[in-house]
């Protein structure tokens, strides 16, 4: 059963679509000259947060948009711990969850994602399932337990009913993308995203177990904002027609 909260989340999604039209207007309600909007966001937002922010800041003349991206857990603890930020973007609602309860905010999800196996292009371990991850003779890159790709890997090891055999556990996704890419790993456990965007860069194994585990992205403004008018309409942003588009080119699938 859905937690309360997740529920909250996810209704919200409609009534976030039906406020979108105010996103238009964002640059009238917050003209202003050198304006400065902190998003904190999970690193596998980096892609296309990155280019949502030079179109928001094409039609907010005089706005900048500064990104921090890294594991969602870690930018928790951050705010948490005093960090000056307008904006906050999860890979998860466990995380969202944390953060939310002391900010009283709303929180909207947004897009949601699945996880891929990645090894380096010409594949030296010969992985080609979800069960060679637990291979013992192979190195292995996952995120750590705490981070969601990391809570995601565990899902879809359970889901499968094998024991993963990680060398390493990084603190984003990110992290365990270079491990591969780099011959570090002979495979990871990454978002679909983060191997498409990769290229050339890794080889992509699809596997089906990757359903039991779908990673909801909720967004929220946050209460000690400095800019709450523009940090809202960079969230009506996210949610609209021309963000969702960024989203679905990047392999984002929808909010469910």
């Amino acid at each position: 059963m859905t937690p309360p909260r997740r529920s909250r989340v996810l209704a919200l999604v409609a009534a976030t679509a039906l406020a979108v039209p105010l996103a238009g207007c964002g640059a009238e309600d917050t003209k202003g000259s050198d304006q400065t909007l902190t998003v904190y966001a999970a690193a596998s937002l980096t892609g296309t947060f990155t280019e949502l922010g030079q179109q928001f800041e094409a039609t907010h003349p005089g706005v900048t948009v500064s990104f921090s991206f890294g594991g969602s857990s870690d930018l928790v603890s951050q705010i948490q711990g005093g960090a000056p930020a307008d904006v906050f973007a999860s890979a998860d609602l466990k995380n969202m969850d944390k953060l939310s309860a002391d900010q009283g905010s709303t929180p909207v999800a947004f897009a949601s994602n699945t996880l891929e196996i990645v090894t380096p292009p010409d594949n030296p371990g010969k992985v080609d399932s979800l069960d060679d991850l637990a291979d013992q003779d192979l190195a292995i890159a996952v995120c750590a337990p705490e981070v969601p790709c990391g809570s995601a890997a565990a899902t879809v090891a359970a889901a499968a009913g094998i024991t993963l055999a990680p060398d390493t556990e990084e603190q984003s996704v990110k992290d365990v993308l270079a491990k591969v890419s780099s011959g570090e790993a002979d495979a990871g456990l990454v978002y679909v995203t983060d191997a498409r965007a990769a290229g050339a860069g890794v080889n992509g194994i699809t596997f089906p177990e990757s359903a039991s585990a779908v990673n909801v992205y909720p967004i929220t403004t946050l209460k000690d904002s400095k800019n709450p008018d523009l940090a809202a309409a960079f969230m009506a942003f996210v949610s609209s027609t021309e963000g969702q588009a960024v989203f679905a080119a990047a392999g984002f699938a929808p909010a469910p």
